[in-house]
């Protein structure tokens, strides 16, 4: 079992930029690539950035490529997503889970997913 916390989102207005943290607990860290999803109001999970499990190599939706960035720390068993030029259509929920898949867009192959966190970014 692994689990997951995501840091607290927040409101920014568009060019602004925000960086979410994912802490995990539980099993091996090392042992999971980690992925971002987000979830606007009435739209489909959307896939966001994912990281391997050394962080060597990181994946990107195409619509967030240049601007997010995913990197973590398996010292500190945490994944983070820096988010710059934040656009409005950026606003949802973002979540981040595990899996032992690398690369994987595929929201069925991870199986552990945190509570999702907030972002917001106005006009």
């Amino acid at each position: 079992q692994v689990q997951l916390v995501e840091s607290r989102g927040g409101w920014v207005q568009a060019g602004g930029s925000l960086r979410l943290s994912c802490a995990a607990s539980g099993r091996t860290f090392s042992n999971y690539a980690i992925g971002w999803f987000r979830q606007a109001p009435g739209k489909d999970r959307e896939f966001v950035a994912a990281i391997s499990m050394s962080g060597k190599s990181t994946y990107y939706n195409d619509s967030v490529k240049g601007r997010f960035t995913i990197s973590r720390d398996n010292v500190k068993n945490t994944v983070y997503l820096q988010l710059n030029s934040l656009k409005p259509v950026d606003t949802a929920v973002y979540y981040c889970a595990a899996t032992t898949v690398v690369g994987t867009s595929a929201d069925w192959e991870y199986n552990y997913w945190g509570q999702g966190t907030q972002v917001t970014v106005s006009s």
